[in-house]
Parts: structure tokens; C-alpha cells; sequence
């Protein structure tokens, strides 16, 4: 069974920069796609980032292009995410996950069939 665990989310103003990291545990990790969503109160869970097991397929949200990072380590099991300038409107829970299978769009998370527990980022002005 896979086990998703976040860290690194907290509270922090606009400009600043924070850095989430996913430690994946079970089996097979470093074969499948790994991404971050986040999600806000009464609304969908939406892709922010997300990346094959290569790292040559990479996904943003147009909205976080030029600010975001993914990265992954295959030999850790980790999934990090490098957030920079973050705004008010980053605020969310941002949840780890994991696809298996194969075909489908990675930028569904309907696609995923494991997740983490999420962690939450909130941005001030």
C-alpha cells in the first residue's frame, strides 16, 4: 500500500517563498507520476503541478508558472515543491498524489489514486 505524507506547508506573506516536500512510501514509487494539487473550501481540487517518473513530462497550472518548481527524487521517494512569489490567491491545502496507471491526463485528479493528507499554505498581503 502507498503511503503520501506533506510537510512544509505555514503562513507566510506575499513575495515570500515556501518549499513543500511528499515522502512516498510502498511499492514502486519511482515508477509512477507524482503531483501536487490544491484545494480550497467549496471548490474542485485542481492540478498545480505534476511530472512523470522521467521528469520528462512536467505540468503546471497556468497560474503558477514561472513561480513553482517540481522536482522529485527517485531515490529518496520524495516529491518536492519549490513555491516562489506566492500570493494571497495560493492560499489552499496542497495534497500530494500519486498516478499508477497508465494513460489518462495527469492534470486530472481523477487520474491519481493516492493521496496525502494535504498540507495547508496561507498567504497574506
Amino acid at each position: 500500500q502507498v503511503h503520501l505524507v506533506e510537510s512544509g506547508g505555514g503562513l507566510v506573506q506575499a513575495g515570500d517563498s515556501l518549499r513543500l516536500s511528499c515522502a512516498a512510501s510502498g511499492p514502486a514509487n519511482s515508477r509512477h507520476t507524482m503531483g501536487w494539487f490544491r484545494q480550497v473550501p467549496g471548490q474542485d481540487r485542481d492540478i498545480v503541478a505534476t511530472m512523470d517518473s522521467s521528469g520528462g513530462v512536467i505540468i503546471y497550472a497556468d497560474s503558477v508558472k514561472g513561480r513553482f518548481i517540481i522536482s522529485r527524487d527517485n531515490v529518496k521517494h520524495t516529491v518536492d515543491l519549490q513555491m516562489n512569489n506566492l500570493k494571497p490567491a495560493d492560499t489552499a491545502v496542497y495534497i500530494c498524489a500519486m498516478k499508477t496507471r497508465l494513460g489518462g491526463s495527469m492534470k486530472s485528479p481523477m487520474m491519481y489514486e493516492y493521496w496525502g493528507q494535504g498540507t495547508q499554505v496561507t498567504v497574506f498581503d
